[in-house]
């Protein structure tokens, strides 16, 4: 930075008015332009801001106190600026813009003193104003993301030292602003040393394993960067993540507040609601597999196929155990008519998949007595649970970048109509002993397995005992939508 007197706080009806420049930094020596630029902060980021400085306490000693407004000068290249970013092409070129006008004046004042931009005095050149304020990131230091994001667009490299995922999120919100994704894209797969922070971990044996809200943000953040920014590896791998985990957000007892509205709490580009009725599809299709065997054992249908006598017995016996099994596992509900009741029901917005595939494996193989072997539940639902375990590795289910961009139509699940709850293309499913029998689906990323997850887990409804029942049940399709 240069030693320019920093001015006062306020705007001032000068583009450049001398005694009221700002602090100006240099991003090229020789720069013919002044970015001026005003940084706004909220009272809630400046405040989370502190509390978060004083956490860490002396480990970032070069971080600079966070102030509710910061004006800062940039000096850089008008023509670096036009050729890497197509927002300050627009701008700083079309004439029908002020800024165009302003700077072609500005040169024509240094041209009548013969003196060349890149030689002139600061307070000389043509000056910009841009403002910023915190509403999209809510990160307090701003000024720094926006400052390093000028030195990736003239070649070189960042000033800050600790690069976290708060920063790389707002360099990349800052670059979709300003139209220069691509630059800033191939920085950071080449020449800004970040290490990625890991939000998934494997669940404890017995434990309730639910995503944190902080390692939700950083994943929808990891979401947002690798979208804007193109790193199509680390969005597929982040979008089946949060499919997998869920959201706080999509939960039907969230409520709004202010932690949650900055841009990565509600993923643009139709990803937000693609995400959440993904999740939603694999879940039904889960719950159909239970609903559909509480549906059998409380038919008049026999399912005891040994013929004893206490074949009816065995039925009365197994649907209980089905029952104590499924509600002490959370995985089912009891409620009755009454309203209190339906504050049983448990928030399962955040239930991993893994974790509700993994606990119904372990459904019991009780039987009523020695005679009755092979008629619990655990014998009929252990290969349809592998089947639907061998779908969730398709490459269908998390969203891949490039189609999504390009071919949005051939890859999407979400009908184009609001209030169809299955997309249009949906059939009946019907589980037969082929399938079960069919050894690719019981491998992970099996081959023509992804159309194949996708007509499943956007069925109409679905039958797992196509082969062994013959007479019509109702459809175990349910009754919610998209909130």
């Amino acid at each position: 930075m240069d030693n320019s007197a920093r001015a006062p706080d306020g705007d001032a009806p000068d583009p450049n008015p001398i005694g009221k420049l700002p602090e100006v930094a240099n991003i090229v020596e020789d720069g013919d332009l002044i970015l001026d630029v005003t940084f706004e902060n909220s009272r809630d980021t400046v405040r989370s801001a502190r509390v978060a400085q004083s956490r860490l306490g002396s480990r970032e000693p070069e971080q600079p106190a966070p102030k509710k407004r910061i004006r800062l000068g940039f000096r850089v290249s008008l023509k670096t600026l036009k050729s890497q970013s197509k927002y300050f092409e627009k701008l700083l070129t079309d004439s029908r813009f002020q800024e165009a006008k302003d700077i072609s004046s500005a040169f024509a004042a240094l041209s009548l003193k013969n003196v060349k931009p890149e030689a002139a005095e600061v307070k000389d050149l043509p000056w910009i104003k841009i403002q910023d304020d915190d509403q999209a990131t809510h990160y307090a230091h701003r000024d720094g993301a926006f400052s390093d994001l000028l030195r990736v667009l003239h070649g070189r490299e960042v000033a800050t030292k600790q690069v976290t995922m708060p920063f790389v999120t707002t360099l990349a919100v800052l670059a979709d602003r300003f139209d220069c994704a691509s630059a800033v894209s191939k920085y950071l797969a080449n020449g800004l040393k970040f290490k990625w922070p890991v939000t998934s971990r494997k669940p404890v044996r017995d434990e309730v394993s639910v995503m944190s809200r902080n390692n939700e943000d950083i994943l929808r953040q990891k979401i947002l960067v690798s979208w804007l920014l193109n790193q199509p590896a680390r969005f597929q791998a982040a979008t089946r993540e949060i499919i997998m985990n869920g959201s706080c957000r999509w939960s039907p007892f969230a409520e709004d507040d202010g932690a949650s509205d900055a841009t990565w709490w509600y993923l643009q580009d139709g990803l937000e609601q693609e995400l959440q009725f993904r999740r939603q599809c694999i879940l039904n299709t889960i719950a159909s597999v239970q609903r559909h065997f509480l549906q059998l054992y409380t038919s008049r249908t026999r399912q005891c196929k040994l013929g004893y006598d206490s074949s009816a017995a065995c039925d009365s016996y197994q649907l209980g155990e089905i029952v104590k099994f499924l509600t002490n596992k959370n995985l089912m509900f009891l409620v009755d008519f009454s309203p209190a009741s339906l504050d049983s029901i448990a928030d399962t917005s955040l239930l991993q998949v893994d974790s509700i595939i993994a606990t119904l494996k372990q459904c019991p193989s009780y039987q009523i007595d020695k005679n009755h072997t092979n008629c619990g539940l655990r014998t009929r639902i252990g290969p349809i649970l592998d089947f639907i375990q061998g779908l969730l590795s398709a490459n269908s289910i998390p969203i891949t970048r490039n189609t999504w961009k390009n071919n949005r139509q051939a890859v999407v699940w979400l009908s184009s109509d609001p209030e169809s709850k299955t997309p249009a293309d949906a059939k009946p499913f019907s589980f037969t002993r082929s399938l079960a029998g069919d050894q690719r689906f019981r491998f992970e990323n099996a081959l023509g397995a992804e159309k194949f997850a996708k007509d499943v887990f956007t069925a109409s409804s679905w039958d797992w005992t196509a082969e062994d029942q013959l007479y019509e049940r109702p459809s175990t399709t349910p009754k919610w939508g998209l909130k």
